[in-house]
């Protein structure tokens, strides 16, 4: 198997698949193809990432894979079926060995295994017993691409082939199982979090003035990938100086200058969960008094916020409350006159300029993960907490972010010991 990981127990994906297979209606099939292999240029493709759904259910990490469930069938040799590439002598050459349906079987729990090249078949005659299909899509909140996915060109195809069939949404089921994320996969999230707290002392080690912001980068990268993770969660963040305010400033082209804080946003991702942290330095080892003080600032409203993770809280309410810490933080510093605060207009609140983004979000198998912001935390929910403030006129942006683990006795931070305060920062950069 062509993954970096340590094996994953099968009992995580036979239960995920029961758990769905009970949120199903009667007599019904579901269907969740893998990701595509998306071209780049010329004969190349960009790294493959096993589509998140198909994931949760299988633990297959193999292209051009497909899981059909149909826990009804009359047959039960066909109530879980998997259909995979089989390796020939070319690809055995050129890519190395894809899974053998042994190894299919003994990572995904699935019993019944099947080449891709016999889908059709199977498929045609399963669909004689079905009375429901679900199909699965991209609905996150987010999700904006002109880029059709294999799953929505199989439901296209599929409502031509079978229009007297009754077509349902499996992504809001899978939407309500994994934002409660198992024991097993929060093993795998504070794995994906050790390997990034590996990465930012390794970078405490290196920082110094002179050095690019790329440079930084690629030393929490040979962290990562030193420490078998898949590599970074998500596009990274090194952002020195003025390059902080820019919220989503991936470039990470510029030299760090001295007197400079860089904001560094990045997660290792293992066993494709994903970790996500922010922490804010000073590159020559030293917070100014200034620095120091929006600093800390953050940090009051992070630990505040973080107690605020609490089972039965909504996302809505508990960032309005965020954003009532924050406004407060922003008048302490000078930066809001709270003159001016009493006055503002309730759809232009003075501190978005300060601080434009929510403060949490679902966190799993991708960094932005599934949920329904509209409900109540549960335990077994797990988001990153991450309040920031941003002053473009001074050049400082600071941003500290952990991720939490909702409990019924309440949050547990999954990076408590990844340093955070300002004194054992600098020590670490100073000893």
């Amino acid at each position: 198997m062509n993954v970096r990981y340590d094996k994953i127990d099968s009992n995580l994906f036979v239960t995920n698949r029961n758990r769905f297979n009970n949120l199903m209606k009667a007599n019904s099939l579901a269907l969740f193809h893998s990701n595509d292999e998306m071209p780049r240029n010329g004969d190349c493709f960009f790294p493959f990432r096993q589509n998140s759904d198909l994931f949760f259910l299988s633990g297959i990490d193999q292209e051009q894979s497909i899981l059909l469930l149909f826990p009804d069938c009359p047959n039960p040799s066909y109530r879980e079926v998997l259909f995979i590439r089989e390796t020939c002598e070319h690809t055995k050459v050129w890519e190395g060995p894809k899974y053998s349906k042994k190894e299919a079987i003994e990572v995904s729990g699935v019993k019944t295994v099947f080449w891709l090249e016999n889908f059709d078949s199977i498929f045609n005659m399963l669909t004689n017993w079905a009375t429901n299909i679900y199909v699965n899509q991209n609905e996150h909140d987010r999700a904006i691409s002109k880029v059709d996915s294999r799953n929505l060109r199989f439901t296209r195809q599929l409502k031509d082939q079978l229009p007297a069939h009754n077509f349902e949404r499996a992504t809001p089921l899978l939407t309500q199982l994994r934002a409660i994320k198992s024991s097993l996969e929060v093993d795998l999230i504070k794995q994906a979090c050790r390997i990034t707290e590996k990465g930012f002392r390794r970078i405490l080690d290196f920082a110094k003035p002179g050095v690019w912001e790329y440079e930084l980068e690629a030393e929490a990268t040979h962290e990562f990938i030193k420490n078998r993770a898949n590599g970074h969660a998500y596009t990274p963040i090194f952002a020195s100086g003025s390059n902080a305010c820019i919220l989503h400033y991936t470039h990470n082209n510029k030299q760090c200058k001295e007197g400079e804080l860089v904001l560094m946003d990045f997660g290792a991702e293992y066993a494709n969960y994903a970790s996500d942290l922010t922490r804010t330095i000073p590159i020559n080892g030293r917070y100014s008094p200034r620095q120091k003080a929006v600093y800390q600032a953050v940090r009051r409203v992070m630990t505040e916020a973080t107690q605020m993770l609490t089972v039965g809280n909504l996302l809505d309410d508990y960032h309005k409350e965020v954003c009532k810490l924050m406004e407060s933080e922003l008048i302490g510093l000078g930066i809001l006159d709270n003159t001016k605060v009493a006055r503002q207009s309730a759809q232009k609140p003075l501190y978005k300029k300060y601080y434009p983004h929510g403060t949490s979000h679902f966190l799993g198998l991708d960094v932005h993960d599934v949920g329904n912001r509209y409900n109540a935390f549960k335990p077994g929910m797990v988001f990153t907490c991450e309040p920031g403030i941003y002053i473009p006129e001074e050049g400082i942006g600071i941003r500290i972010e952990n991720d939490i683990l909702i409990t019924e006795d309440g949050p547990v931070d999954l990076m408590n010991s990844i340093p955070i305060e300002i004194e054992e920062i600098e020590d670490l950069m100073n000893k």
